[in-house]
């Protein structure tokens, strides 16, 4: 798994030994995030649907990314949704017309296994920014974990769970 940030923008890069449909579902089925991403999910699979997850089950006031919704979809080849950072970065995050994105590219590598591309564009140059913007660095690459996990071995690891 790979990690670059270029200004702004996180990219995290993973080989998925999974062929790309199984990904794609991975991404694009309500039932299939919450096995890797979040334990509760609305996930609309259409331009202009809904892509939200709820890292704490039942709570649709913090730690969420209620009314983000996706803004691209190419079937198995692009997903791009708005983003909500995590309720420490919601001051600076998640104002409804400043939200960042997230754009997940899928190639095939061959009839086995998958390249995912995740891209994560909109932070701002400011120094508020600089710890979410480490922060989803650090996130994104465990998101990746998670989601390689689920698929080759049937063991995600839900992203962004509270301290027990």
């Amino acid at each position: 798994m790979t990690t670059t940030t270029n200004g702004r923008t996180i990219t995290n890069e993973v080989t998925i030994n999974a062929p790309l449909h199984l990904v794609w579902y991975a991404w694009t089925i309500s039932e299939r995030v919450s096995e890797w991403f979040a334990p509760e999910t609305v996930v609309e699979a259409m331009e202009g649907g809904a892509y939200e997850l709820y890292f704490i089950p039942g709570n649709k006031t913090g730690m969420n990314t209620k009314g983000c919704k996706i803004i691209k979809l190419v079937d198995e080849k692009e997903l791009r949704f708005t983003w909500k950072g995590p309720d420490q970065f919601e001051s600076i995050m998640n104002n409804e017309n400043e939200l960042t994105t997230v754009n997940v590219s899928l190639k095939t590598v061959d009839t086995d296994s998958t390249k995912v591309i995740v891209e994560h564009t909109g932070f701002k140059e400011d120094n508020n920014w600089k710890e979410a913007f480490d922060w989803h660095q650090m996130a994104w690459s465990g998101v990746l974990s998670s989601l390689k996990s689920a698929l080759e071995k049937g063991e995600g690891s839900l992203c962004c769970q509270p301290l027990k």
